[in-house]
């Protein structure tokens, strides 16, 4: 666009900022804050930062799997881990405050946080690709147009409610959104990479590619090794470095992803120094396996970071898109079948808490009976619930506790009960469902030594006269199967934030179900949900949206759709002894962007790694 065009568009925005005052509250502020106050906008570098932090050293971690995709944003193939390092967002997430975001391509928004029917993101005149091509609205618009057209389901979904991207100028960019007012789309929006136009002139977005792609982010592609790792190498020109969200940030020369296919053999590698830092998902591991020689020698640090968010939503999923398990009895009955206690006692150490919520480990759990707010909310659906999953909202909730024997003796009684109750019989111990068929389930993983922890259900399952198959696929298949909903049962680990939003339709919504790629893989199809989830992205301030989430975990629950498992309100990790961290930790987040190198731990570790 020419000089003469900016000018133009920049009085034509002008105007429409000056005519919007007659109807609506505008402000123009160096953050987005949803339902609350920013608290860090005047400071100079993050409390959890230490802007004396030296620069230095490689950060490595292991992956799972393989990659072919360094285009995460198209939902092909495999996408790359780290690949977000290659490109700045408009925006920034505080790791202290939900909702809040500070200034990082964009130096400032204009919005009306009380009707938010549009957002203007003002660019920082200094942003700059990594080419030293400066970061233009241009850019922006590509981008979201791109983004919405090519993108993966799942994105163009969470982006639905955008309606159009306007270049007002060379460094700003206004966005206009279908609905009325949503007050989380600027944070949405503000958190997704910006492309640059001109790198992507004669090249297909929906492509797999391992070709490098221009950015704004504070790493390069250093080397790539296809399908085992990558390596990514600061950008000492990196445009941002000084921002105050990114004072004492990226202070690791270099970041390495380190691929295995199988999670116990990566364990082995990071024992023996093939990369550095390792999170620990498994109880008895860490309870019993980080006994070796250099944790001994102190070479190897454990360390928990306890987190205030959600604990992760681990659990059983249920395609109710297949017979039986569209019936709701069927699901709750086999919700009877599940022993945490025992689980707990027996493979876990006594590390784990049994999940009771979607929202465990944060005010946006329901707990108890319903709340007056949440039965008003409630009583307009109530008749257009099933009588389980009304009675389900209404009641004081627990999942079925057992005495930690291993027999589960009331607990499959009590399955055993609703499936008779629901038409289901028993014949030459078998289950056969009201039509007289037999029930034969596959249960479908990916990851090794898996099995362990299913079988205990499984063998519970088989006491009711229900057959169950593990079958594991290697992790592309998996992906494929998960991605065409063909599975009967499977394990899923769901992240949920502090500020549930426009991601829940991507969770629970009917037309979610529908779409290839995206993650209700439960294929929920319920009005009273997809209202809810409207509700949630529509709440006008942080009470409702609390009281609007606790109906949403009700519904999910009492329509066992799943069987929420165990979890933790912490991160399990290990490293070689190499690495410092900020004083003053961040609350929503372990913050290894703040961390770094301590020189002499590094040679110490190189060292010991010599003699081994």
């Amino acid at each position: 666009m020419n000089r003469s065009l900016y000018g133009l568009s920049a009085v034509a925005t002008a105007l429409a900022l000056t005519s919007s005052w007659s109807w609506a509250a505008l402000q123009t502020t160096p953050y987005i804050a949803l339902h609350s106050s920013p608290k860090y906008s005047q400071l100079a570098a993050m409390p959890y930062a230490n802007p004396q932090a030296p620069k230095g050293g490689i950060l490595s971690q292991s992956s799972n799997g393989t990659f072919d995709n360094l285009n995460s944003m198209n939902g092909k193939g495999s996408a790359t881990d780290g690949v977000n390092y290659l490109f700045d967002s408009l925006m920034t997430s505080s790791l202290d405050e939900p909702g809040v975001m500070y200034p990082l391509l964009a130096e400032k928004v204009t919005y009306d946080p009380k009707q938010t029917k549009f957002v203007i993101f003002h660019l920082n005149p200094k942003a700059r690709f990594s080419d030293g091509t400066p970061v233009t609205a241009v850019d922006v618009k590509f981008s979201f147009d791109t983004f919405q057209s090519k993108s993966n389901p799942g994105l163009q979904m969470y982006i639905a409610d955008l309606d159009k991207t306007e270049v007002l100028s060379r460094h700003q960019v206004k966005m206009t959104f279908k609905s009325d007012n949503n007050s989380e789309m600027p944070l949405i929006l503000s958190a997704l990479p910006i492309y640059s136009q001109k790198d992507w002139q004669g090249k297909d977005f929906n492509r797999i590619t391992l070709q490098p792609m221009l950015g704004s982010g504070p790493y390069l592609i250093e080397r790539i090794d296809a399908g085992r790792s990558i390596t990514y190498k600061r950008n000492p020109n990196y445009w941002g470095k000084d921002l105050p969200v990114n004072k004492g940030r990226y202070n690791f020369d270099r970041l390495k992803f380190v691929y295995y296919r199988n999670m116990d053999v990566a364990f082995e590698g990071f024992k023996s120094g093939q990369y550095t830092l390792h999170e620990e998902y498994t109880a008895r591991k860490w309870v019993t396996e980080y006994q070796f020689p250099a944790v001994k020698a102190g070479m190897v640090v454990k360390y928990k970071f306890r987190h205030e968010n959600p604990v992760p939503t681990q659990s059983f999923v249920f395609n109710t898109r297949r017979a039986p398990m569209q019936d709701i009895h069927f699901r709750q009955a086999l919700s009877h079948a599940y022993d945490f206690e025992w689980q707990n006692k027996a493979l876990f150490y006594g590390q784990y808490q049994r999940l009771q919520s979607y929202f465990s480990n944060s005010e946006l759990e329901a707990k108890g009976r319903p709340s007056a707010a949440e039965l008003a909310l409630l009583k307009p659906y109530l008749k257009q619930l099933h009588p389980v999953q009304r009675q389900g909202v209404l009641a004081n909730w627990k999942f079925p506790v057992s005495d930690a024997s291993g027999f589960n003796r009331s607990g499959l009684l009590k399955a055993r009960q609703i499936l008779l109750n629901a038409g289901y019989r028993f014949k030459d111990g078998r289950l056969l469902d009201p039509k007289g068929n037999t029930i034969q389930l596959e249960f479908l993983i990916h990851q090794d030594g898996l099995q362990r922890t299913l079988m205990p259900f499984v063998r519970n399952l088989k006491r009711l006269g229900i057959v169950v198959n593990i079958r594991q696929v290697d992790v592309p298949q998996y992906i494929e199967r998960m991605r065409r909903a063909e599975f009967d049962l499977s394990t899923m680990v769901l992240p949920q934030s502090l500020s549930p939003g426009n991601e829940q339709a991507q969770f629970w919504s009917s037309a979610a179900a529908d779409q290839p790629g995206n993650y209700n893989y439960a294929g929920i199809k319920n009005p009273v949900i997809d209202d809810i989830i409207q509700k949630i992205i529509y709440a006008p301030d942080r009470q409702q949206l609390i009281v609007r989430t606790k109906v949403l975990d009700r519904l999910l629950r009492a329509g066992y759709y799943q069987i929420p498992t165990y979890g933790k309100g912490e991160h399990w990790l290990a490293y070689w002894n190499m690495y410092q961290q900020p004083k003053i930790k961040p609350k929503l987040s372990i913050g290894l962007d703040y961390w770094w190198s301590d020189a002499a731990g590094a040679q110490k570790v190189a060292q010991y790694l010599r003699k081994q």
